[in-house]
């Protein structure tokens, strides 16, 4: 690898890069090198912004739940408007999409990763928890606003959400399961707690 290349933005080439490898070959292919390839950098490039490579994988996982942060946001304010299930349905796909459940499967196989991340995600596995604490808040905003039971446990419901779907998405070979399927597992888990019109 030449030296001496100037990258803009170094940190987020190296992220897309382990990103596209997540992708592509799945967890078991990303290494330091395959990293620093991919982005068309040197080794070291790598080695200036992290501290080693358990360490930017960390930082790759804190990028990924930061996104679900965001997401969070975003679903949380569409409370009150159109179906809870089609919105439910729409952020499990979004939670399991490819590359998050790449991101997972990094995760789940890595202890040292998992270790590291104990500080962003104390309990649980980080990614899953997050995107569960993303469809609780979701959920306490519906029953909130009387379209959800208000004595629906919304944390139970969340957890249960994203084991389904996790199950539902995970293990799939370049195919996502069928829409339908989705919003099956979505309605039998809500039915009984819907209230909206």
């Amino acid at each position: 690898m030449p030296t001496g290349v100037a990258l803009r933005d170094a940190r987020e080439q190296l992220f897309a890069a382990a990103e596209r490898i997540l992708l592509r070959e799945g967890p078991n292919a990303l290494t330091s090198r395959a990293v620093t390839a991919e982005a068309g950098c040197a080794k070291g490039v790598l080695h200036r912004h992290f501290a080693d490579f358990d360490d930017f994988l960390a930082e790759l996982v804190r990028d990924r739940i930061a996104l679900i942060g965001e997401q969070a946001g975003v679903l949380r304010a569409t409370a009150g408007t159109g179906a809870v299930s089609d919105r439910l349905t729409a952020a499990l796909a979004d939670v399991f999409g490819p590359l998050a459940l790449g991101v997972l499967g990094l995760v789940a196989a890595r202890d040292a990763l998992r270790a590291r991340l104990r500080l962003t995600t104390p309990v649980g596995l980080p990614v899953l928890t997050e995107a569960g604490a993303m469809i609780a808040s979701y959920l306490r905003a519906e029953r909130d606003l009387g379209r959800i039971a208000a004595e629906a446990d919304a944390d139970t419901l969340a957890l249960t959400l994203i084991g389904a779907g996790h199950l539902l998405f995970a293990g799939r070979e370049d195919a996502t399961p069928d829409p339908k399927a989705v919003r099956r597992m979505v309605n039998s888990v809500v039915a009984g707690v819907l209230r909206e019109a």
